[in-house]
C-alpha cells in the first residue's frame, strides 16, 4: 500500500525537478543570448577603434607622398630616386595596412560567426607582428639612405640634420611601439572575450 502511494509521489517530485531544470536551462540560454550580444557590441567597438587607427595610417601614407616631394625635391633638392623610393615605401605601408584592415571589418559583426571573427583577429594580430620583420629593417635602410643623401648634398650641414633625423626617428619609434602594443592588446582582448563565450556555450551544452 505504501509503495503504491510513494510511486505517484516520486513521479510528481521527478516531474517537478524536471520542470525546474528546464526552467533553469531556459534562463541560462537567455543569459547566453544576452552575453553574446554584449560581447559582440564590445568586440565591434574595439575592432572599430583598431580600424579607425588603420584608416588614419593609410591616410598618412598617402599624404606623405606629395609632402615628401615638396620637402625632399622642391625644398632640399635631394635626388628624384630617393623620393621615388620613399613614395614606394609609403605605398607598400598603405597597401599592407589596407590588407590587414580587411580582417578587422565590423560589417555584419552582430550576426557574424564569432569563431570566424576570432580567427580573423588572430590572423590580423599575427600579420601585425610579422610586419615588423619588414618594417623595422626598411625604416633603418631608409634612414641610412636619407643620411647619405644629406651628406652628398652638404657634408657640413648634414651632420646636424642627421642628428635631428635620429631624434625624430627615436620619437617615432616610441610612438609606433606604443601604438603596436596597444593594438596587440586590443586584438588579444577580442580573442579572449570570444573564447570565454565559447567556454560558456560548451558548459551550457553539457548541462
Amino acid at each position: 500500500m505504501n509503495n503504491d502511494y510513494q510511486n505517484p509521489q516520486n513521479d510528481m517530485q521527478f516531474e517537478d525537478m524536471r520542470q525546474q531544470m528546464n526552467t533553469l536551462k531556459k534562463k541560462l540560454q537567455q543569459q547566453e543570448i544576452v552575453n553574446d550580444r554584449i560581447i559582440r557590441q564590445s568586440v565591434k567597438r574595439t575592432a572599430s577603434n583598431i580600424k579607425n587607427r588603420y584608416y588614419a595610417i593609410m591616410g598618412l601614407c598617402l599624404l606623405m607622398i606629395p609632402y615628401t616631394y615638396m620637402v625632399f625635391i622642391m625644398s632640399m633638392g635631394l635626388s628624384l630616386t630617393f623620393w621615388i623610393g620613399t613614395a614606394v615605401f609609403m605605398l607598400i605601408c598603405g597597401v599592407a595596412t589596407y590588407y590587414n584592415c580587411q580582417n578587422v571589418t565590423t560589417s555584419n559583426m552582430m550576426s557574424k560567426n564569432l569563431i570566424e571573427v576570432s580567427q580573423n583577429m588572430a590572423r590580423a594580430k599575427k600579420f601585425d607582428v610579422n610586419w615588423l620583420y619588414f618594417g623595422i629593417p626598411a625604416v633603418i635602410a631608409w634612414l641610412g639612405w636619407l643620411s647619405w643623401e644629406l651628406y652628398q648634398k652638404d657634408a657640413f650641414s648634414a651632420r646636424y640634420m642627421i642628428y635631428g633625423t635620429i631624434c625624430g626617428a627615436v620619437i617615432g619609434a616610441i610612438c609606433g611601439c606604443k601604438m603596436h602594443f596597444k593594438t596587440q592588446r586590443q586584438y588579444q582582448e577580442i580573442i579572449d572575450q570570444i573564447e570565454d563565450l565559447k567556454e560558456d556555450s560548451l558548459e551550457l551544452e553539457k548541462f
